[in-house]
């Protein structure tokens, strides 16, 4: 069977900076019509960096949840941007790390039902250090946390960004 929804007609109801909110009417597959709340988003890059055994986190509050979370460095994709140019970016730009190559581990979508948001998730190698260039309005705290620690801190709860906890995972599958 064919599950395909057919939009009708887009309705973009708001539009930001880094989203766009749509009620969209639509057709579901049985040709009853509905609609569809979705957030568009350009996208994101997230990249994990190890080195000598400790995994580099960058530590932000974040307003939506009212605290500072434990994340890997990322960000959004600019328009047209290669997500892995996005990802050596944000390293840069947030740890001060120049990647000498990276690998896409897998592209996520962290909530399918609302949002058409993909984020690629790369993992850094043959780091440079250098210096941070935060973005404006940006304030954060670089750690590198030991691989021992950030299992209890999983185990625990207290890493709760998606992104993060999908990267995290990737890697110490791939550890095995």
């Amino acid at each position: 069977m064919d599950y395909i929804e057919k939009t009708v007609k887009e309705n973009v109801v708001f539009k930001g900076k880094i989203m766009t909110v749509h009620c969209d009417d639509a057709l579901l597959p049985n040709g009853v019509p509905c609609q569809r709340e979705i957030v568009k988003h350009s996208g994101g890059a997230c990249v994990l960096y190890e080195d000598e055994g400790k995994i580099l986190f960058v530590r932000q509050y974040r307003y939506a949840y009212g605290e500072s979370v434990y994340e890997l460095p990322a960000g959004k994709l600019e328009k047209g941007e290669d997500p892995a140019l996005s990802a050596a970016r944000e390293l840069e730009e947030e740890a001060g790390i120049k990647a000498g190559r990276l690998q896409l581990l897998f592209v996520m979508y962290p909530s399918p039902g609302y949002t058409d948001e993909k984020i690629y998730i790369y993992r850094a190698f043959e780091g440079k250090k250098g210096k941070a260039h935060l973005d404006e309005g940006e304030f954060l705290d670089v750690e590198y946390i030991p691989v021992e620690k950030v299992k209890e801190m999983l185990q625990k709860g207290e890493i709760r960004d998606g992104k993060t906890i999908v990267a995290l995972q990737a890697y110490f599958l791939s550890e095995k």
